[in-house]
């Protein structure tokens, strides 16, 4: 008899859709709570296209696949991004001439991550939506990002000469390996060095890649460190534990002197707050405006302040940033205005004349990347005006969607999504940024579904 009960029990294991979806997933989690191996593996985003093959999988499996709102204008920007492909070999005016073929390893980039992470998305939504993943594990799973965040942030900015050659790195021929695209996938490096205040300082980087995307992560995760930390249920000594990274936390994010960093963080705390008023939640709201004032104060009041200001002395790239803006948008109007040219371009010379080019004194000048400075100019040059209104429309649909959603992960959700809206101007999202917005559009669309108040309990108003 008990053998015949414990085959029984072995049977309910296999078909009971709680311990399949732990199974399923599995490489979900293993993509988020393992990045920190991938990248010491020199995997980094290289990991990210074997977990979309898995997703595929899953997917073609299922007898149906459940879609969330807003999706079909995300699946037209995709389909903006294939067409703009015709246009790789237009070669506008001032540019470096390149030809269809050369274009077409940084397009397949580009649109192969963007394929990427919308499987994962869909995959993740399918999973909740089934009730074989729960909402407050992805929350965790992003917050957890945060202190993996952090964690790169303190090595960038402490020991920011710290680099590496990766296994993966060691196995590629020297020649390709020391391509300077290839470098930024799978050789670990604690920082970026530059020197725009007249000598070298290391800028956290690990373990993201680019200063620029350490800091579009850092807010993003930040969000939901924040949700796991105190809106779901857990011991007092790990929240006390919690605050004292985000106080910590403040080192690094100075210390990268990341302006759009600092911009987003205040801009996420605004609409927090306003939302929070909106719903009813004015002690909440003061809670939010008690804690930014304090950080402000933390800064002001210490040596970082003296960073903050040295910073904003310094606008190293604000008059190449506005050139390549302005021309980006000039080439496309007046020449591919509707599907752009598929890709970015580099331009010949600088804003000041064309025989500007890079030296070794001064490596990063001319060449500008026509849409390299920022989500909404890389897709508007890559893309054309279709690529741009259906990447925007997906954003605003979005958001008019859940604006009524005013639970810890509605709020929450629409900050990142609309903390996107602010970074495009400044910051590339692909590809992690671009995952986890689309992660953090999975949460706020998966609160709609019946599981979501058997599966995220932790998601109520506070």
């Amino acid at each position: 008899m008990t053998l015949l009960a414990a085959a029984r029990s072995a049977g309910r294991l296999r078909t009971d859709p709680a311990a399949r979806g732990d199974r399923e997933g599995a490489s979900l989690t293993w993509l988020l709570a393992g990045f920190p191996l991938w990248w010491a593996l020199g995997m980094g985003v290289l990991i990210i296209p074997f977990v979309a093959a898995v997703a595929t999988v899953k997917l073609v499996r299922r007898r149906s696949i459940s879609v969330p709102p807003a999706f079909g204008w995300w699946l037209l920007f995709l389909l903006a991004v294939t067409l703009s492909l015709a246009n790789l070999g237009v070669d506008p005016p001032g540019v470096v001439p390149e030809t269809w073929f050369s274009s077409l390893a940084g397009a397949t980039f580009r649109l192969g991550f963007y394929c990427c992470c919308t499987l994962i998305a869909l995959w993740a939504y399918n999973l909740l939506a089934e009730g074989k993943l729960k909402r407050d594990t992805l929350v965790r799973l992003l917050g957890w990002l945060f202190v993996v965040t952090v964690a790169g942030g303190f090595l960038g900015t402490f020991f920011g000469s710290f680099e590496y050659t990766s296994p993966v790195e060691a196995l590629l021929p020297k020649a390709v390996a020391k391509d300077g695209f290839v470098q930024s996938l799978v050789h670990p490096a604690a920082a970026q060095t530059m020197d725009f205040l007249g000598y070298e300082t290391p800028r956290p980087a690990a373990p993201w890649g680019y200063t620029n995307t350490w800091g579009n992560n850092f807010a993003i995760t930040a969000v939901w460190f924040l949700i796991a930390a105190f809106c779901t249920p857990l011991r007092t000594r790990w929240r006390v534990a919690a605050v004292v990274l985000l106080v910590a936390s403040l080192v690094p994010a100075v210390y990268s002197m990341n302006r759009g960093l600092w911009l987003g963080l205040a801009a996420i705390a605004v609409f927090a707050a306003l939302r929070l008023l909106v719903s009813g939640r004015p002690g909440g709201m003061l809670a939010l405006a008690g804690a930014g004032c304090a950080a402000v104060l933390l800064v002001v009041l210490t040596p970082l302040g003296t960073v903050v200001q040295t910073r904003l002395d310094n606008g190293h790239s604000d008059e190449g940033r506005a050139f390549s803006s302005e021309r980006a948008t000039e080439l496309v109007i007046e020449h591919s205005p509707v599907i752009g040219f598929g890709s970015t371009r580099k331009t010949l010379g600088s804003g000041e004349s064309i025989a500007v080019g890079p030296t070794p004194e001064c490596p990063r000048c001319g060449g500008r990347t026509l849409g390299g400075n920022g989500q909404l100019w890389q897709v508007m040059f890559a893309h054309g005006i279709l690529g741009a209104v259906t990447y925007l429309g997906f954003t605003l649909a979005v958001l008019w969607r859940f604006r009524h959603d005013h639970t810890a992960v509605g709020i929450a959700g629409s900050a990142v999504v609309g903390f996107s809206l602010i970074t495009m101007f400044y910051y590339n999202a692909l590809v992690t940024p671009l995952l986890f917005t689309l992660l953090s559009y999975v949460l706020l669309a998966a609160g709609r579904l019946p599981e979501a108040s058997h599966h995220g309990p932790e998601t109520e108003n506070r």
